[in-house]
């Protein structure tokens, strides 16, 4: 056997491990700059691969979106832990919002991720799941503790964040980078009873601004006309 035929298998798998680094950097860019329906094909130039070397490595969108994705969805269930622990469970609620949403404001991607449904990706499933039993599990305590409503429910309050996060892209954009602190704080100040909220942080949007912000959300849409594409 040549030294050649030895090497071969060892430099095809350093290949095939550089490759895939190089297609999570890129899928990463590409999906914080154009969101989950960035077309793959994108993503597998800006890696200097072809196609069908993007496939080989990750056979679906989801697979490839689980790859990109999975610590930064950890590191919101991380916060989750942290909050259900918070002695206070309005000041554990509110922190842990503040975390989600300073993840929601960090890239397009990880916002799409989490504020809409992408079948296939079990990373994704696991942090919803495990952010609904959190946000659940402080409402409880927050209504026994009679700092929120008794009338809130989960459902309320997760419809009213994925409204809200699925806005804070283009709010940033036209904004500031902490602009969603005050909508949030307006969120968090309606399931309050008593006593009143501090005052609103960051400034209230212009006229100008919020015809800034409305252009930048623009038609919802994805190509196919659906959902995210799986593959």
């Amino acid at each position: 056997m040549t030294v050649g035929a030895r090497d071969g298998a060892p430099r095809q798998r350093r290949d095939a491990r550089r490759n895939r680094e190089l297609l999570l950097e890129a899928a990463h860019e590409v999906f914080t700059e154009e969101g989950l329906d960035a077309p793959l094909d994108v993503i597998a130039r800006r890696a200097g691969v072809g196609n069908a070397t993007l496939y080989r490595h990750f056979p679906t969108r989801a697979a490839l979106v689980d790859a990109v994705f999975r610590d930064s969805l950890a590191g919101t269930m991380d916060a989750g832990e942290r909050a259900r622990d918070a002695t206070d469970a309005w000041a554990g609620l509110t922190a842990y919002l503040d975390a989600v949403f300073e993840t929601l404001a960090a890239d397009r991607g990880t916002n799409d991720l989490m504020t809409s449904h992408l079948r296939g990706v079990d990373s994704l499933e696991a942090v919803h799941e495990h952010n609904r039993r959190t946000v659940d599990s402080l409402l409880a305590r927050c209504r026994d503790e009679g700092t929120v409503r008794a009338d809130v429910t989960t459902e309320d309050v997760l419809f009213a964040l994925a409204a809200l996060g699925r806005a804070v892209p283009a709010l940033t954009a036209a904004t500031a980078p902490d602009a969603w602190r005050r909508p949030l704080a307006l969120l968090l100040g309606g399931l309050r009873t008593a006593p009143l909220p501090p005052p609103l942080p960051a400034p209230a949007l212009t006229d100008a601004e919020l015809g800034d912000v409305l252009r930048e959300m623009g038609p919802h849409r994805t190509r196919g006309g659906g959902r995210v594409a799986d593959v």
